[in-house]
């Protein structure tokens, strides 16, 4: 039985930032995650793609945040239970819970917090029949690392922001050899200046843009060799590439959490705004987990609901105690 004050499902950016909170308050955390590693989506599907929104870095690598952020909570020696997913919450005589994971692993606190991002997820797959045998093995759903494409023959498809903006990366950092885009349709749903960075790399040969086409068939001997890609207009032609991956989106779910007698709303878990507590005391949901009127899905709006959260769990572990804000700039870190 693992014990601490705050159980943190979910070790995204935003669960991670909520570590540094409770430390300011001297909680405990542990975080469970069934990642293999720190950082959520950020690190496991993005993390070479930057980010503009967080207050203070005009730019910063998805994964360098994730980075940053380790750092941070450094001081405060969080535990962390990765590669097992939360099953099952259960409320003890004691007022407290034990979470249980996928793999046995017990865990109990007074307070738990969802931050789960956007729950459980899986890759929107396009239909085609011998697909999942080419699995990891030249198909790939996301990128983790470019360089695994380095000098390689690269076919991307779909038609949004992450099409388009891998589609660019790797053209641009002179990663992949050759790059193709195709897309079903013939304009684009991503933003209006890498569709234009897109069709400028086209014009002058960089990337070779294949629109109102989709890719029908694999063919390989153990791996990707080439594509059977069906024209609108100029039929089936093949096409050699070494990697094939196409990116039409996630399919979220809330996964285990959707069982866990949480009023449900929206496919998302539904709050109370004053510190973003459930439905059950002692158990708060922060970041894209969770839903309320307004609310925005934005790394920096998690920041501000787990800050806001553990200061209600505080109150909840210690009643017989006034918690009076003290300023990092006055204190520093170590003075928590």
């Amino acid at each position: 039985m693992i014990k601490t004050d705050i159980i943190i499902i979910g070790a995204g950016p935003v669960g991670l930032f909520t570590v540094f909170e409770a430390g300011l308050l001297k909680l405990k955390c542990n975080l469970i995650d069934s990642l293999a590693q720190p950082g959520g989506q950020c690190s496991e599907i993005y993390p070479k793609k930057p980010i503009y929104d967080i207050p203070g870095f005009p730019s910063i690598l998805a994964g360098d945040l994730i980075d940053n952020l380790m750092e941070q909570i450094a001081p405060f020696k969080p535990g962390f239970t990765l590669g097992e997913a939360a099953i099952s919450i259960d409320k003890t005589e004691n007022d407290t819970f034990i979470v249980t994971t996928i793999k046995g692993t017990k865990h109990e606190a007074p307070i738990v917090m969802i931050a789960g991002g956007l729950g459980v997820f899986e890759p929107r797959k396009p239909p085609i029949e011998n697909l999942e045998a080419y699995e990891d093995k030249g198909v790939e759903y996301m990128i983790k690392d470019p360089e695994m494409y380095r000098n390689k023959r690269v076919v991307v498809a779909g038609g949004g922001d992450s099409a388009l903006d891998w589609a660019i990366y790797l053209t641009e950092k002179n990663i992949a050899s050759e790059v193709s885009l195709v897309h079903r349709g013939a304009s684009f749903r991503g933003h209006l200046d890498s569709v234009q960075k897109v069709i400028d790399l086209s014009e002058t040969g960089k990337i070779n843009l294949i629109t109102e086409a989709e890719v029908k068939e694999i063919h390989g001997d153990g791996k990707v060799e080439s594509l059977t890609i069906k024209h609108k207009r100029d039929g089936d032609f093949n096409k050699e590439t070494d990697h094939f991956i196409p990116l039409f989106g996630l399919k979220p779910s809330l996964g285990p959490s959707g069982d866990w007698d949480l009023e449900i709303e929206k496919n998302a878990i539904k709050v109370d705004t004053t510190d973003y507590s459930t439905n059950i005391p002692g158990i708060y949901a922060i970041g894209d987990i969770n839903t309320y009127e307004n609310k925005l899905k934005l790394i920096l709006c998690g920041f501000h609901e787990g800050t806001l959260a553990v200061q209600s769990a505080f109150a909840r572990i210690h009643p017989e105690k006034k918690n009076v804000l003290k300023y990092t700039t006055v204190n520093g870190v170590s003075g928590f």
